[in-house]
């Protein structure tokens, strides 16, 4: 049986015809590449080299490996051990022959010159000095422990001497006077300091108790001798003809009063309240047209309850539209306040906003919050104040005949924009209106009142609250993509 592991040669097949046909030689073609095809160039054979050089460089006989002999045919009578040429083993050197063979000898051996040296302190091969503690002696090492021990001891007991002869100083010392110094400052007219001792006397803190509530406010005295208090209609306008109810006004002396309120005006977020005591501080009115923006202002009121509490800051804007509506409080007011960024919180409603000369140039009313809720959010920098032309105006109203009178247009309105322009979209016009009368439709866009620019809601009722009632205005609309003229005669509200 023959062995299937061993070694077979392989025989291949037979081509068939048609592999023949596909890949066989052709008959015309005697090789396996035709005669005309290309071939690469021979190699240049080099010639021999000169006589000379064989005769310099060759080896000594035919066929010989190895370098040849001297020229003197032996080596030289003067050859000493040491000298680098033709010496006994010169033919089989490495180093000399390419022919000889290689062989590895035995690894390099360094002796330790570390071992051979005495003592305990020796050098090694880098020149460094090294301790060999087997070398120290028994004297040696119990004398260096003995010092050792010997300075820790002689250090503690110093140590326990000097804590034990030092006595200790009295924790009491009667009869003990600090130093004072006086620096002398001096406090300039003008300075917020000088301000706060001017205006606090005339600032008031208003506390209002409705049944098991109540609430807290500021207010500024408007004349001292009849004891006129202008406050914000929030402030009060949840203890008018509530049976219970109790107003008290207290002043920066820390007494205090029962107030009445006078009147009351939810479309301007005004108030004024009387006290029935005399010979109070008056706060000296100032002007409007007397405030630019950037100046310096002082705020002074009861935030969160904290009477007397005085804030600086400047004046960040002017006419600045803002809608008013107090929480739990009739008041519906578009204002057009003096913005400052004196730091103003719940409780400074109704308080003071002076100038640098002590005069009152706003009532603080209102701030924004990022909550969006002016009633429970604190300051960042955005309070906002009547300004002291609208005070003086409606707390004089209020103290004749209390109430006030306001101009009104009779339309609704909600602030639009195309992209361009800016405007107040009339959604209603009340019958027998100023404006019904002037010819205002619903779906009229106002974009100016007497030539001002009108670019919301707010500024529309600012615009027309500026004008005395009675007084005839012009009115530009946006009606059907054209822009006209009406005259409205202004109506009291």
């Amino acid at each position: 049986m023959p062995d299937r592991l061993a070694p077979r040669r392989a025989v291949a097949p037979e081509p068939g015809a048609g592999q023949q046909t596909a890949f066989g030689r052709p008959e015309s073609v005697p090789g396996s590449f035709s005669d005309d095809r290309p071939r690469m160039p021979a190699r240049p054979v080099p010639p021999p080299p000169p006589e000379a050089l064989i005769r310099a460089f060759g080896p000594g006989t035919t066929g010989g490996r190895g370098l040849q002999e001297p020229p003197s045919g032996r080596p030289g009578r003067r050859r000493t051990a040491a000298g680098p040429w033709w010496k006994s083993d010169a033919r089989s050197d490495p180093w000399r022959d390419p022919y000889a063979p290689a062989g590895l000898g035995a690894p390099a051996v360094y002796p330790d010159e570390a071992a051979e040296q005495a003592g305990p302190i020796v050098v090694d091969p880098k020149g460094r000095r090294k301790v060999r503690l087997a070398d120290v002696s028994v004297r040696l090492s119990a004398l260096i422990l003995l010092a050792v021990l010997l300075v820790g001891a002689v250090g503690g007991g110093v140590g326990w001497f000097l804590t034990r002869a030092t006595p200790e100083s009295p924790l009491l010392s009667p009869d003990t006077t600090l130093t004072q110094v006086d620096p002398g400052i001096t406090r300039e007219p003008g300075s917020v300091s000088a301000i706060a001792a001017e205006v606090m006397p005339a600032v008031v803190s208003i506390e209002v108790r409705v049944g098991q509530g109540g609430a807290t406010g500021s207010g500024v005295v408007i004349d001292g001798d009849e004891g006129y208090i202008v406050t914000n209609n929030h402030v009060v306008s949840g203890a008018d003809d509530v049976e219970g109810a109790e107003i008290r006004a207290v002043f920066s002396d820390g007494s205090g009063s029962e107030a009445r309120i006078v009147g009351r005006d939810p479309a301007s977020d005004l108030a004024v309240i009387k006290v029935e005591k005399p010979g109070l501080v008056t706060a000296a009115l100032g002007t409007s047209e007397s405030v630019v923006v950037g100046d310096p202002v002082v705020a002074i009121g009861s935030p969160l309850g904290l009477a007397g509490t005085v804030t600086s800051g400047i004046v960040s804007a002017l006419e600045r539209p803002v809608r008013l509506g107090g929480e739990g409080s009739d008041t519906n007011a578009v204002i057009s306040a003096v913005q400052t960024d004196a730091p103003i919180n719940p409780g400074n409603s109704g308080g003071a906003l002076v100038d640098t000369t002590g005069a009152l140039v706003g009532i603080n009313t209102a701030i924004a919050s990022l909550g969006g809720n002016g009633t429970t959010g604190g300051s960042i920098g955005l309070g906002f104040a009547i300004p002291i032309d609208t005070v003086r105006d409606i707390a004089e109203q209020l103290i004749s005949t209390g109430s006030a009178v306001h101009s009104s247009l009779g339309v609704n309105a909600r602030s639009v924009t195309d992209g361009t322009r800016d405007g107040a979209l009339v959604l209603n016009v009340e019958p027998g209106s100023a404006g019904a009368e002037a010819g205002l439709r619903e779906q009229d866009v106002i974009i100016a009142v007497d030539g001002d620019p009108v670019g919301s809601s707010e500024e529309l009722v600012v615009a027309v609250d500026r004008h005395d009632p009675g007084e005839e205005i012009t009115v530009e609309v946006v009606r059907g993509g054209s822009s006209q003229e009406l005259r409205a005669t202004l109506d009291a509200a």
